[in-house]
């Protein structure tokens, strides 16, 4: 009997011994079957951390940590063993000597970045890699210095220059993000030209300007920032000068394009395109209120705010509409609404166009914009075969709208004459020429001529009286 309880005894003990075993090996596997720390090369090789802990520890010590990066790494003697997880700076600082894995870190400037640090070159995203090296994103950027300098170098008759609102962006963004006008649909392109009477064309100055024969009728540029919605800024602009000049000067607005980017959405995206047959059948059907009334504020607003319309309108009789809303700036009263009639396609003939402009105003028209119209400062515009020879992503071209206020000519240093438009754009005023540009005239460039767009003002002399009144 004494005998079987001393087995039984020996073998409880050896289960507990083995138990024990089995618990300090699973307690050692973890850190022991470890993928190498250092595997792709030394992370931070320059950071200070068994140092920023106070010392080195013998031996095994599994407390013996420092948090390294994402994880943590080890100050103990054990952790330079085959399967490293020692600090990066176990070797200098515990053994004074140099570590057995080649740092994994990219110079830049003078200075040592780790791997996976990152910086911006223009619109690249540059990352370094486990080997040592930047490894870089290769988009087409909208501002690339070599179109620049090499547009500027040959004789191209305009010059180009860098412009800070685009650097950082890609040609993709560019043109998704700052041009905004869908091409008209196969019916839309289809529409009537007006017949025009050009009896005494050849009247036609060589320069006109609608700014000089309608001082203060004709509104500034505005600048769509990176809402794609030059199709509700062209629109509104036209619409702005026909009705001042209509009205002659009894009336100035200028529209409010964030009152059709919010709320015309039959068909339409807002900031992310719209069409402008679309937006002149609201202005026609709804009309919309003044900016200083609904002011354009879409790069400080959510998606969600963008979409929510803030102005509604109702029928008072004869087509005409009134506000049911106050205006969304708190700080105006003046919530009037101006409608259009609907538009009118001018012949694609420049001498028609030219008279339409000097007889009724400031014209809608539609172009594709290349990748080097962006970089446009001065001169008379032509699209340039300056990035020919790159790959096709650096040559994309979108479509856009603008308001053709006028024309001109000038000549060359060989005496020829070249003609051109006088363009507003919707880039603000520190782009181009104040917010303007000249581009050439009577050969199509860049699909102006194809489609140009006319309208007059819902204007009566109602509606004259009465704002004459209030202006007094």
């Amino acid at each position: 009997m004494l005998k079987l309880l001393m087995l039984a005894a020996i073998a409880a003990l050896l289960l507990l011994s083995e138990g024990g075993m089995s618990a300090r090996t699973q307690s050692r596997t973890k850190r022991e079957l470890a993928r190498p720390l250092h595997r792709g090369g030394i992370r931070d090789p320059f950071g200070s951390y068994c140092q920023r802990r106070g010392g080195c520890c013998p031996g095994r010590n599994d407390q013996c940590t420092v948090p390294y990066l994402d994880t943590i790494c080890y100050c103990d003697l054990f952790c330079n063993r085959t399967v490293s997880d020692c600090c990066p700076d176990f070797w200098s600082h515990c053994l004074g000597t140099n570590p057995p894995y080649p740092p994994s870190s990219c110079e830049r400037n003078g200075h040592r970045f780790h791997s996976g640090a990152t910086y911006k070159e223009n619109c690249n995203l540059c990352t370094c890699g486990q080997n040592g090296r930047w490894e870089c994103e290769d988009h087409a950027c909208l501002i690339e210095d070599d179109m620049i300098k090499e547009i500027n170098r040959r004789s191209y008759g305009w010059r180009a220059s860098n412009y800070s609102q685009f650097w950082g962006m890609t040609l993709d963004e560019g043109l998704r993000y700052r041009l905004g006008t869908k091409r008209p649909s196969r019916t839309i392109m289809n529409m009537n030209e007006i017949q025009m009477n050009m009896n005494g064309n050849n009247n036609l100055p060589s320069y006109f300007n609608a700014v000089d024969k309608w001082p203060g009728k004709i509104h500034e540029p505005l600048d769509q920032g990176n809402c794609n919605a030059s199709w509700a800024f062209s629109t509104a602009a036209v619409a702005s000068d026909r009705i001042s000049i209509q009205s002659m000067g009894h009336m100035t607005p200028q529209l409010s394009p964030q009152n059709l980017i919010s709320c015309d959405t039959r068909n339409q995206d807002g900031c992310a395109g719209g069409r402008i047959d679309g937006a002149w059948w609201y202005l026609r059907r709804r009309g919309v209120v003044t900016e200083e009334c609904y002011p354009f504020s879409a790069a400080q607003q959510t998606p969600a705010e963008v979409a929510r319309c803030m102005m509604q309108t109702r029928a008072v009789g004869r087509g005409k509409r009134q506000a049911t809303a106050h205006c969304p700036n708190s700080h105006s009263y003046h919530n009037d609404v101006y409608q259009s009639t609907p538009p009118y396609r001018l012949s694609s003939n420049e001498k028609e166009i030219m008279k339409e402009i000097m007889d009724n105003g400031p014209v809608q028209a539609i172009m594709e914009v290349h990748e080097d119209f962006f970089v446009y400062k001065s001169g008379i515009y032509r699209h340039t075969d300056v990035n020919y020879h790159k790959p096709s992503q650096y040559r994309k071209h979108a479509t856009h709208s603008v308001r053709i206020t006028g024309w001109g000519e000038e000549r060359d240093y060989n005496g020829r004459t070249h003609k051109y438009w006088i363009g507003a754009n919707s880039w603000g005023k520190n782009w181009g020429e104040d917010g303007y540009f000249r581009i050439a005239r009577g050969v199509n460039e860049c699909e102006i001529e194809a489609f140009v767009i006319g309208v007059w003002g819902r204007v009566t002399m109602e509606d004259m009286h009465n704002h004459h009144g209030r202006r007094k």
